[in-house]
């Protein structure tokens, strides 16, 4: 059993306008503040399979530590950090436009320029991709691949520039503004990740508008969850191999489970412990490397809701 309890959920009843997300709790102050509490769900296959002990204290300060990096470049919704799994943020107008950008040939998704570009397609999000790139392989500059759930139902859309300002998403300004903070944030993203031995190879992010019109980066930053990181020495090696590059393994969970049943139309089973404190260490080990800093642990055995929930007393 691992010795840091984990957190399943922060329900607060005492909090107004409590609304749960896939691994967020996130609650509504009347005054325009936003409480977001990160909880250790993880969340695959369109449901939470398990909860992994410090992952939401990990996120909570991986982001934390990205967004003090990067607030010359781009404003963010962070007030305060009341707890180390809490952040009060500002309440954002999210726009309708998550901000993918890529710095390598890359990703596993279906609107990933890899999965496309292997479907034989090359001209993708407004742009013109070359024949002859390989798996991983570096592009000339960082591309910004952008997505919107507006148009299909929930379902990702691959859309260029133009389609997005076409279609009112976004204004001609704003797009231009998003992206010039987009390429910006990557650009320091990759340079501090380099400096830690590790390739920034692709994110994304979410911005929001506050009540005088503002675009703030919202969310999270550069987390092992928003990002795709690998380890810069063994990723010569490996691309020349025409190998998978070495990143943060956090998949230890879902490739279990995807080994022993459907999980979309079957009950999962028993997931070992063994298995959820892996995943656990590979968190910390993410927020060390990345940050360099020393992870601060809580004392073993802490009920983290109980401590969250006095630490937000304040706000009832």
């Amino acid at each position: 059993m691992s010795a840091y309890l984990p957190l399943h959920e922060a329900v607060i009843p005492e909090l107004p306008n409590y609304y749960r997300g896939k691994v967020r709790e996130n609650y509504d102050l009347p005054d325009g503040r936003r409480i977001l509490i990160s909880t250790d769900r993880l969340s695959a296959f369109d449901r939470a399979i398990a909860a992994i002990p410090l992952k939401g204290r990990v996120l909570t300060q991986t982001a934390r530590w990205w967004f003090e990096q990067t607030a010359d470049i781009c404003p963010n919704h962070v007030l305060e950090y009341p707890d180390p799994n809490v952040v009060v943020g500002k309440r954002l107008d999210i726009l309708p436009v998550e901000m993918v950008v890529r710095g390598y040939l890359g990703g596993t998704t279906g609107t990933s320029i890899l999965t496309m570009y292997k479907q034989g397609r090359r001209e993708m999000y407004g742009m013109t991709f070359p024949d002859g790139l390989r798996d991983n392989e570096v592009l000339p500059q960082p591309v910004i691949t952008p997505t919107s759930k507006a148009f299909d139902g929930g379902h990702d859309e691959p859309l260029s520039p133009a389609q997005i300002v076409e279609s009112g998403l976004v204004s001609r300004e704003q797009w231009d503004r998003l992206s010039a903070y987009t390429l910006a944030l990557f650009a320091r993203g990759q340079k501090l990740a380099s400096e830690r031995g590790l390739i920034l190879a692709d994110t994304k992010y979410e911005f929001g508008t506050d009540a005088a019109g503002n675009i703030l980066l919202a969310d999270e930053i550069h987390t092992p969850d928003s990002s795709r990181y690998w380890f810069a020495e063994s990723y010569p090696e490996r691309f020349a191999a025409g190998g998978k590059p070495e990143s943060f393994d956090k998949d230890f969970v879902r490739n279990w489970v995807v080994a022993r049943c459907d999980p979309y139309t079957q009950d999962l089973p028993e997931i070992p412990q063994e298995l959820i404190d892996e995943t656990s260490a590979v968190y910390v080990r993410a927020f060390e490397t990345i940050t360099g800093q020393a992870f601060d642990y809580p004392p073993e055995g802490e009920d983290p809701q109980q401590r969250i929930r006095a630490n937000l007393a304040r706000y009832f």
